[in-house]
């Protein structure tokens, strides 16, 4: 049987197998079509080359990549120009962004093979080089599709890399455990199992991704902090990492950086217009100081830099002081990377923002008083100041900030308003359960009676794997009941009647019921049961993740 047609598609597919798009591109090869001589039986893959004198160098890389699959390889010349068009036409077939080609090859099952793949040859090994020049430039970021061609653990790195940021993931767990390894993924903010290997592949991947993150591969016993940057496709792939020595070995995280900050929208991320149109008036004042609360990985930076682009409408100075910088914002905003290791703190960065005549300044994370006090005064010179606190209410982060000396007039004459956030899990629109609001629910949530509202289809894992057996499982969120999340917001506003409770010493519940019966304002818990009337979340959720009474 032979088949010499061939297809972007199908020569996508043969390319990912094999190769990679940019070592075709570099090599002027591509694969155009499988020719099988016998109905059961592996059989030949037809391979154009621009110029048959790069056989000498390419020939046996070729026909031993292929040979480890079972194939043999055929070669045909073609033109670089018609290459190049092939080529062209392939990438077009986008991983990340399209799914026209086979995803199974970055599934959790070919992640899995890959691994095991690294302990059946004991001298499988990688070579280390390492780079003196700590600054690593966009343009010369390494192409991870490539890397994954030099051997099988770095193969196996790239995919749980790839299956990562393909599954929509925003932390990656390796951890040790005394038989072995274990890997946990953080998705739609819960912790849920990946997958388990043994010792020696775990040990191998936590080495290939340090030296992927430049850290010191023979430092076991001291925790290191680096990055990852590489390009997949076209898409750039950037992972902060974090190593700590535990008892049965290094345990590493990696947290992906979503650099693309072209949806981000207010509009779209604060879902309420009432809250939305406040925050809207105070990041519009001419000065003073708005800060965003909520523990790590409630979506701060995210509000912050949406509310940034918003600002840059090229008439104003804005700068960033970061850490790290998880969006590239474009436009005329200018972002500096903190580095405390050169004493570029958050503290010494405002004090040189200060001299640079801006007008709008993001403080990425008020932690200490040198830094709430260089943030006042710039409030008070007349600066419009942004800035991240870690506090569990609106409320709560004023008290912060007299627990770091802010005298309590310089705190009324400064900050305008305090949005304090989480992020909800949003009900599967594929699964999701609509029924009415039970009575219970309803009195304690202040729910009409019959109210239809939303349940997740959550199943066990038992349940999951019968699903998926019977080809029922739900496509859209894989049987969590969940997929992708939105944000509850709590927006304090700096009124008159906020300032005299403070100059008066209120509690920080006091404050709270001041404001929710003066000014109507919503509390986390009642924005959280405004997106379940309208079928965005379950009540479990916001009982999980905002601590509802």
């Amino acid at each position: 049987m032979s088949n010499n047609q061939y297809t972007p598609t199908s020569v996508r597919k043969l390319v990912d197998k094999f190769f990679s798009l940019q070592w075709c591109r570099d090599n002027l090869v591509v694969p155009l079509y499988e020719e099988t001589s016998l109905p059961m039986s592996n059989g030949v893959i037809k391979i154009a080359i621009a110029n048959y004198s790069y056989l000498g160098t390419i020939a046996s890389p070729i026909k031993e990549r292929l040979s480890q699959s079972g194939f043999k390889c055929e070669f045909v010349e073609r033109s670089q120009e018609e290459i190049e068009e092939i080529l062209d036409l392939a990438s077009k077939e986008r991983f990340i962004s399209g799914d026209a080609i086979d995803e199974s090859q970055f599934d959790e099952d070919a992640v899995l093979e890959a691994i095991k793949e690294t302990s059946e040859n004991s001298d499988d090994s990688f070579s280390f080089e390492f780079d003196d020049d700590d600054e690593i430039l966009v343009e010369d970021t390494l192409d991870l599709a490539t890397e994954m061609m030099e051997s099988k653990i770095q193969k196996a790195a790239g995919m749980v890399l790839i299956n990562s940021r393909k599954n929509d993931v925003s932390d990656i767990h390796i951890e040790p455990r005394e038989e072995g390894y274990k890997i946990r993924v953080r998705k739609d903010g819960v912790m849920q199992k990946f997958m388990s290997m043994s010792k020696k592949p775990g040990i191998q991947l936590v080495a290939c991704l340090k030296n992927m993150a430049k850290m010191d591969i023979a430092e076991r016993r001291a925790s290191q902090d680096g990055k990852i940057l590489r390009k997949f496709e076209g898409n750039r792939l950037e992972f902060r990492c974090s190593t700590v020595p535990g008892k049965y070995g290094e345990k590493m995280v990696l947290r992906i950086l979503n650099s693309d900050a072209s949806a981000l929208n207010l509009d779209t991320l604060i879902h309420i217009e009432s809250v939305r149109k406040d925050f809207r008036k105070i990041m519009n004042t001419t000065n003073g100081i708005v800060i965003v609360s909520g523990p790590t990985g409630s979506g701060k930076s995210t509000t912050l830099a949406a509310a940034l682009r918003e600002k840059d409408t090229g008439d104003t100075n804005i700068v960033t002081a970061e850490d790290p910088i998880e969006y590239d914002m474009g436009g005329d905003i200018n972002q500096v990377q903190v580095n405390r290791a050169k004493g570029q703190t958050f503290a010494m960065i405002l004090r040189t923002f200060l001299r640079q005549d801006p007008d709008v300044i993001l403080i990425g994370e008020t932690r200490d008083p040198e830094t709430a006090e260089s943030s006042m005064d710039a409030a008070e010179t007349g600066h419009l100041v942004f800035t991240t606190l870690h506090a569990n209410s609106s409320t709560s982060s004023l008290t912060r900030l007299l627990d770091m000396d802010v005298p309590k007039y310089k705190l009324n004459a400064s900050v305008r308003g305090v949005l304090a956030q989480r992020l909800l899990r949003k009900v599967c629109t594929g699964c999701g359960i609509k029924r009415p609001v039970s009575d219970s629910e309803a009195i304690s949530f202040n729910i009409k009676k019959n109210t239809p509202i939303m349940y997740a289809n959550s199943l066990s894992a038992e349940e999951k794997l019968n699903r998926k057996r019977e080809n029922t499982l739900c496509q859209k969120c894989q049987g969590s009941g969940y997929k992708g999340r939105v944000g509850a917001y709590e927006l304090l506003l700096l009124d008159r009647k906020i300032q005299n409770g403070i100059s008066q010493g209120l509690t920080d519940r006091e404050i709270e019921n001041l404001a929710v019966n003066e000014n109507s304002m919503l509390t986390l818990s009642q924005y959280g049961i405004e997106l379940v009337k309208d079928h965005l979340t379950t009540i479990s959720e916001v009982i999980r993740v905002c601590k509802s009474d």
